[in-house]
C-alpha cells in the first residue's frame, strides 16, 4: 500500500469537556401524540419545561428536519436542541452473536455526541438528534418474556460464558440517554432480576449517574477506546478517552461488567504506535479487579459514502482520515447497506498486527471477537 497519511493534530476541532447534561439544551420537542400520553413522555418533556412540544405523525421521520438537506450545517446544533419522542412500533429482538446474542428494541435513535464515523446517521438523512421512545413498559415486557422464552443458555460462546447477552444500545448511547428520561435505569432494573440474561450497551461518554443503578452483575458496560489524537479528530462531543478509561474501576465498583471497544481502529501513518501508548495506558491505569473482568472487541472501521457526503458539509477534516478509497473496497453489511472498508488483504494484517500488540502489551485483556 501508498503512504498512509492522517490530519495534523491541530486541524482537529477544539476539544471542551463536556458532561452528559451539558450536551443538551433542548428547544424543541418533535412528538407523537401517543408518545405524549404516556407517563414517559411526560416525564421528558417535564425535564425541559421551556422546550416547544410540536406534535408529528413520525418521531422517526420529522419533516423538514430529518429530510432538509439544510440541517447539515446546523448538525451539532441540532443533536443540541432537539429531541424527537416516539412509540417504538416494533419490539424484536434480532440475533447478533458478534457482541452480543441479541439486540434489544431500541429504547432511543440517535445521539447527543457527535463521532464522525457512527453508522446510525446513514439511516436518518440530514439530521440525527435523540429520539426516545416513550413505551418503555412495553419494551422491557417484551425482554422478560424473550429472556423466559430462552431458558439456561446451553453453553459458553463469545459472547458471555453463562448468559444471554442483549445489547440495549445499538442505535444511541445510553450514557447520554440516561440524561433524557429513566429508561436505562429502568433497563438495568429489569436485568438485574433476570439471572439468566445480562444488558450491554457500548459508551464514549461518562455518565457518573450510572454509578447509583445497582446493575449487581447483570449489565455489561463496553467503553469505547481510541489513541487519543484520532479520537480528538473523531470522537466529537465525548468524553476524553483518558476519563473513559479512569472511569472503568469505579463501574466495576459499582456492579457493572466493564469492557473494552477498540473502536474504531482507524489506519494511518504511526497508527500502531499510537496504539502501543494506548494499551499502555490502559495496562498502567486499571486495577487488577478490572483487568480480572476485562474483555475487548477490536473493530476496523467501516464508512458510507452517503455519511461521507453529510460529514463533509460539518466536519470535512474527518473524512480526510475516514475516506480512503486508496486503501478501501466496497462492503455489503448484515442490514444489507453499502459500505467501504480497509481492503480485506490488508484489514487481516493490520488486525493481525493489532492483536499481536495487545498480546505482548495487555497479555491480560481477553479479545472476544475482532474484525
Amino acid at each position: 500500500m501508498g503512504r498512509v497519511t492522517t490530519p495534523a493534530a491541530d486541524e482537529a476541532p477544539v476539544r471542551r469537556t463536556r458532561t452528559p447534561r451539558q450536551l443538551l439544551d433542548v428547544r424543541t420537542i418533535y412528538a407523537e401524540p401517543a408518545a405524549l400520553e404516556l407517563a414517559r413522555g411526560q416525564q421528558v418533556v417535564e425535564r425541559w419545561p421551556g422546550a416547544e412540544v410540536v406534535e408529528v405523525p413520525s418521531a422517526q421521520r420529522v419533516q423538514g428536519l430529518h429530510d432538509d438537506a439544510a440541517s447539515v450545517d446546523r448538525w451539532v446544533r441540532v443533536k443540541t436542541e432537539v429531541l424527537a419522542l416516539g412509540v417504538r412500533k416494533t419490539l424484536t429482538a434480532r440475533r447478533n452473536e458478534r457482541s452480543a446474542n441479541w439486540i434489544a428494541p431500541s429504547t432511543a435513535n440517535g445521539c447527543a455526541m457527535a463521532c464522525a464515523y457512527c453508522y446510525v446517521p446513514r439511516h436518518k438523512g440530514y439530521a440525527n438528534p435523540i429520539t426516545v421512545y416513550a413505551n418503555i413498559d412495553q419494551v422491557v415486557g417484551y425482554l422478560q418474556r424473550h429472556v423466559a422464552r430462552q431458558g439456561p443458555k446451553p453453553g459458553p460462546d463469545q459472547c458471555d460464558p453463562a448468559a444471554w447477552v442483549y445489547d440495549i444500545g445499538e442505535n444511541s448511547d445510553a450514557s447520554v440517554d440516561a440524561v433524557v428520561s429513566d429508561n436505562v435505569r429502568d433497563l438495568v432494573s429489569a436485568f438485574r432480576a433476570m439471572p439468566t440474561a445480562k444488558a450491554s450497551f457500548a459508551t464514549k461518554q461518562v455518565n457518573p449517574d450510572l454509578l447509583d443503578y445497582e446493575p449487581q452483575g447483570r449489565t455489561r458496560v463496553r467503553f469505547s477506546v481510541m489513541p487519543h489524537r484520532m479520537a480528538k479528530l473523531l470522537d466529537v462531543r465525548t468524553s476524553p478517552v483518558s476519563q473513559r478509561i479512569a472511569a472503568v474501576d469505579d463501574f466495576v465498583a459499582a456492579g457493572y461488567e466493564v469492557h473494552l471497544n477498540l473502536s474504531p481502529v482507524v489506519v494511518h501513518e504511526g497508527w500502531l504506535e499510537e496504539w502501543a501508548e494506548l494499551l499502555a495506558e490502559l495496562d498502567d491505569v486499571l486495577s487488577p479487579a478490572a483487568k480480572a473482568q476485562a474483555a475487548a472487541e477490536v473493530i476496523l472501521l467501516t464508512h458510507n459514502a452517503g455519511l461521507h457526503e453529510v460529514n463533509l458539509g460539518w466536519h470535512p477534516t474527518a473524512e480526510e482520515a475516514l475516506w480512503r478509497p486508496d486503501i478501501q473496497e466496497s462492503k455489503r453489511s448484515q442490514n444489507g447497506m453499502e459500505n467501504v472498508r480497509y481492503r480485506l488483504r490488508w484489514k487481516q494484517v493490520w488486525v493481525r498486527r493489532l492483536l499481536d500488540l495487545m498480546a505482548e502489551r495487555t497479555p491480560w485483556l481477553t479479545v472476544r471477537y475482532a474484525f
